[in-house]
C-alpha cells in the first residue's frame, strides 16, 4: 500500500509552505482566520525569525500563535507555566494553537492533610 499523503484543504505541504500568511489566512477555521488578520505581537515575530532561522527546540511563552506551515517539522518547547514541553509540530497540527499541545493541568493526587488541617480532617485519612 502506497503511504498517504497529507492534504490540508487539498493542498500539500509543499504548496502550504510556498503561501504567505495572507493567504493560509484564507484556508483556516473562522477563529484562526481572526487572530492572523490581527497582525503578530512581538513576541510572536521574534518567535518567527527564530524559526525562519531554521533553529530547533525553540523556547517560547506564545502559548496563543497559530501553527503555520513553516513550522511543520520543527520541535518547539512550549511553556506550561512551570517548565517548557517540547512538541514536534506535525501537518495535522496546522490552523490550531500552540497552548492546545502543551496541557496546564494535572491529574491531581491527594496526600496526607497537610498542617493546619482539623482533627476531623485528619481522622478520615487513617481508614
Amino acid at each position: 500500500m502506497a503511504k498517504k499523503t497529507f492534504t490540508y484543504r487539498g493542498k500539500t505541504i509543499e504548496e502550504l509552505k510556498g503561501l504567505t500568511v495572507q493567504e493560509f489566512t484564507k484556508l483556516v477555521t473562522s477563529s484562526a482566520r481572526r487572530k492572523l488578520k490581527r497582525g503578530f505581537t512581538e513576541e510572536e515575530k521574534i518567535l518567527l525569525a527564530k524559526i525562519a532561522k531554521n533553529k530547533n527546540n525553540i523556547e517560547t511563552h506564545c502559548r496563543d500563535i497559530v501553527v503555520l506551515p513553516v513550522m511543520v517539522g520543527l520541535t518547539l518547547k512550549i511553556h506550561q507555566g512551570k517548565e517548557f514541553f517540547p512538541v514536534l509540530i506535525q501537518e495535522e497540527m496546522l490552523g490550531h494553537r500552540l497552548g492546545e499541545f502543551a496541557l496546564t493541568r494535572r491529574k491531581v493526587a491527594h496526600s496526607s492533610p497537610g498542617v493546619g488541617a482539623t482533627k476531623s480532617s485528619s481522622a478520615l485519612s487513617v481508614r
